[in-house]
């Protein structure tokens, strides 16, 4: 399996509710420079949370690439989502080449959970950096980290 996590890019500072938070400029350039790392990329599917930041990034990912289906909204993307979940979730999919456009702290514990089995140290994703893992399957310490984009 090939997983691409993805932070959402810069956002606003303040809105009406965090959820609302919508990406900057610089957040959309952010995304855009990410997104060229998965411009050939076979993806079956993209998981993005409901914060619209999220929704706003992977919608920019999808117009950057001809292969990138369409995306599809989960509640199990939140900042404050379990990362047992996630990996639950993505075991149960069975897909091979996923992308998830989500939040910190998620993001990094995702990651740290996946390549080291753990998650006190999380991994680093700025806004908009991208990790790409791999591996035969969506378990804590069973995948690599292949690559850590930074926008």
């Amino acid at each position: 399996m090939k997983l691409w996590v993805l932070r959402h890019g810069e956002a606003e500072l303040r809105a009406n509710s965090d959820p609302e938070r919508r990406l900057t400029a610089q957040g959309r350039d952010q995304v855009l420079r990410s997104a060229l790392h998965l411009q050939d990329q076979p993806l079956q599917a993209v998981f993005a949370s409901p914060y619209v930041r999220a929704q706003q990034t992977a919608a920019l990912v999808q117009g950057a690439s001809s292969l990138a289906p369409s995306v599809t909204t989960v509640g199990w993307l939140t900042p404050d989502s379990d990362a047992e979940q996630v990996i639950a979730k993505l075991e149960q999919l069975g897909l091979e080449h996923v992308l998830l456009v989500s939040h910190q702290p998620l993001v990094g514990i995702l990651v740290a959970l996946l390549e080291q089995g753990q998650r006190q140290q999380p991994a680093p994703l700025g806004t908009a950096s991208l990790a790409e893992l791999e591996g035969d399957w969506p378990l804590p310490g069973l995948m690599t980290l292949k690559a850590l984009h930074h926008s």
